[in-house]
């Protein structure tokens, strides 16, 4: 489902640090986490996968079928553009939900940019499974973090992308609804047969769910995710 080979970005100028990612593999339904201590570039990394920041150096990026590896490089915004609308989902730490709209109307927005139709049966059963049925018609300013993040999730995941990622989707959320939403998106993933990169600094979280771990490894002026 995705290949990423040789992808890496040089961070906050000549006396900065390279963040580098030497190879990642997923299969459709898996998960792995980018975990690390804080500034290690973890967003910087997810940034790069998700084809919102430009990487200077890049092998291979393949997803599916497609190789996104000429566009990135160019920095072919009107061909990035149609892959993050068609291919890509992303989780924010704090939601990103447009205040203006409805939760059913954030849900939707994603399926409408690309053309398909408001209702399936896949989202009704989506929507359903993270409670989020008796919701659908507040504003987001209604609604707790945890409802937020579950809204937000589902948006990411509406128009049934390829690839998912989420930057610390928990990192606002008390233990319990931290711990069911991250069973959840893993859950829902392996459903789909998506491939998904999750940001987390929470390292026994990653554990406790058995998931495939790419840990930042500091060296002096980078920092290397690889395998834990």
């Amino acid at each position: 489902m995705l290949h990423i080979r040789e992808m890496a970005i040089r961070r906050g100028g000549t006396q900065g640090y390279r963040v580098s990612l030497p190879e990642l593999t997923l299969a459709p339904g898996e998960v792995v986490a980018l975990t690390g201590p804080s500034g290690c570039g973890k967003s910087t990394l997810l940034e790069m996968m998700g084809a919102i920041l430009r990487p200077e150096q890049l092998s291979e990026y393949r997803l599916g079928e497609r190789d996104l590896t000429p566009a990135l490089l160019a920095d072919d915004e009107a061909a990035l553009s149609g892959i993050r609308a068609r291919d890509l989902g992303f989780v924010l730490q704090h939601g990103g939900l447009l205040p203006w709209l409805t939760v059913q109307e954030n849900i939707t927005l994603t399926r409408r940019l690309v053309g398909q139709t408001v209702q399936s049966p896949w989202l009704k059963t989506a929507i359903d499974r993270l409670g989020i049925a008796p919701l659908l018609h507040q504003l987001p300013s209604r609604l707790s973090i945890g409802e937020r993040q579950r809204v937000a999730f589902v948006r990411a995941i509406a128009h049934q992308p390829r690839l998912l990622l989420a930057d610390e989707p928990t990192a606002a959320l008390d233990p319990d609804n931290a711990s069911r939403l991250f069973a959840l998106m893993i859950e829902m993933v392996r459903a789909m047969e998506m491939a998904a990169v999750i940001v987390s600094h929470d390292w026994q979280r990653v554990s406790e769910c058995n998931l495939r771990c790419y840990r930042a490894v500091m060296q002096e002026g980078q920092s290397v995710f690889q395998p834990a």
